[in-house]
């Protein structure tokens, strides 16, 4: 299997008043990674935080998920790119076994299953709305996954080919949808998942889980995109 140091990474971290979380989760990116921390319009001095620890900081000013992860994947120069969020809600350094699968070409795609590590980690009105865009995705595309996590890694030419439009919460399941139309071979790997730092931005409520889901059930009903008809390479 390629090492993991053969090869450049960029890290895409979305970041909206992450301040207590960005020491953690910035200690956790592999040695010789590039982190990218994309400011979206935070008021708690979280980007003045992430340069002082290392980061590269890209704003984005343009509220959205969505808007924050393509910032950052526009900003990326290295052949394999990861996200994660930048809540210390999930750990950064298991993307080295992510990216380690991805250049033994053996996925194109791999995302991460949360495991709950404790009761409060993943509320239950977020589990439901996972639930059901994993089974919309299954009619979708035929791909069964069990969760649409933000821990990922791929190629970053491969995602630019992509093409992908979602600006809000549908950003990461457009990424799924397009790869599967694309014949990408998606894996997932079970990751823990621990309780966030600070609060959700979208999934914090039902009403917050449900206007998420609504951003999805769009992107389901797209038809399959032109470029992503030819294969991840």
């Amino acid at each position: 299997m390629a090492a993991v140091s053969q090869h450049t990474v960029d890290v895409v971290l979305p970041c909206l008043n992450e301040a207590e979380a960005l020491p953690w989760v910035l200690s956790r990116i592999p040695a010789g990674w590039r982190a990218l921390v994309v400011d979206n319009g935070s008021t708690d001095g979280s980007a003045h935080i992430a340069r002082d620890l290392g980061a590269t900081v890209v704003p984005e000013p343009r509220r959205g998920f969505g808007a924050a992860c393509h910032a950052g994947l526009l900003a990326a120069e290295a052949e394999f790119v990861c996200f994660c969020d930048c809540d210390a809600s999930l750990d950064p350094a298991l993307l080295a076994g992510f990216v380690r699968t991805v250049a033994a070409d053996e996925a194109d795609l791999v995302l991460g299953r949360r495991r709950p590590q404790s009761r409060g980690a993943w509320p239950l009105h977020a589990r439901a709305g996972n639930l059901a865009l994993s089974r919309m995705l299954h009619r979708r595309t035929g791909l069964r996954l069990n969760d649409l996590g933000p821990l990922r890694a791929m190629r970053r030419a491969d995602l630019l080919r992509l093409d992908l439009t979602d600006r809000r919460s549908g950003y990461p399941l457009q990424m799924v949808v397009r790869a599967a139309d694309a014949g990408w071979r998606v894996r997932e790997e079970d990751v823990p998942y621990l309780p966030r730092t600070g609060k959700s931005k979208v999934t914090g409520t039902w009403r917050g889980t449900w206007q998420a889901v609504g951003d999805m059930r769009a992107v389901l009903a797209e038809p399959p995109h032109a470029t992503a008809l030819g294969g991840a390479r």
